[in-house]
């Protein structure tokens, strides 16, 4: 894995974690939290999407929506468990 590949998954977690921060209220943990959200997120999606048979395609907007969706459900598990 090249210095490339690394950055882009930081902008892609970023952002995608900046969107589920948004949607989640009161989920955000923060820019670094939040690529960390987003990272995981990504990794989520990546084995549930499919799954599901949901495939929104390739490329960088793909990504960002799969990972954002990801990262909902993670931030949606993380506050459940906070509260409990």
């Amino acid at each position: 894995m090249d210095m490339g590949a690394i950055i882009v998954w930081l902008i892609v977690g970023a952002i995608a974690g900046w969107l589920a921060g948004m949607i989640v209220k009161g989920g955000g943990f923060g820019l670094l939290g939040n690529i960390v959200v987003g990272i995981i997120g990504a990794v989520v999606a990546g084995w549930l999407l499919p799954y599901l048979g949901i495939n929104l395609g390739g490329g960088m907007i793909a990504a960002i929506i799969d990972s954002a969706i990801g990262a909902v459900l993670v931030l949606v598990i993380v506050s459940m468990v906070k509260k409990a």
